[in-house]
């Protein structure tokens, strides 16, 4: 079957794709968007998570099929111009948060998703948009900071 998408604001043609294969493949193994990281593979750790139609999207329990004719925005085209210069992604440097960095890219989707729906949430907010990610690494103290930085301190 052929899928079209939008990924990262530029239509894409993914040819010959089964209807029921991850979106995270697509993005990866079809596109060479590799920013998008297979963690768990079933929805849990948040590695792998994207913007579908500007929602965070765990984009391996979305199916190509259910991904075709929306917008997809990965970590790389999250800035609009490919310099990874969107507020999240500065906080998350200005704090040194990434230790390895292989689930930062999900975290930070996240945040952003969650600042594109409400600008100034609360604590209690970004706890519970970040509190399915898995960081191995433990860097959570400084994701924390991060989050603080956007959200004025909340």
């Amino acid at each position: 079957m052929r899928y079209l998408l939008t990924v990262n604001a530029r239509p894409r043609s993914v040819e010959a794709a089964d209807p029921d294969t991850p979106l995270l493949w697509i993005l990866r193994d079809r596109l060479g968007l590799t920013g998008t990281k297979y963690g768990c593979g079933v929805g849990v750790c948040g590695a792998c998570t994207v913007h579908l139609d500007g929602e965070a999207a765990r984009s391996c329990q979305v199916p190509v099929s259910a991904a075709a004719g929306k917008r997809v925005t990965t970590i790389e085209g999250l800035s609009g111009n490919g310099n990874g210069d969107h507020p999240c992604q500065r906080a998350w440097l200005e704090e040194d948060v990434a230790q390895c960095g292989y689930c930062q890219p999900g975290m930070i989707m996240e945040m952003a998703a969650l600042l594109a729906r409400r600008s100034k949430p609360s604590q209690s907010d970004v706890d519970d948009a970040l509190s399915d990610h898995v960081c191995r690494c433990g860097t959570y103290a400084r994701i924390r900071r991060a989050a603080r930085r956007l959200t004025g301190g909340a």
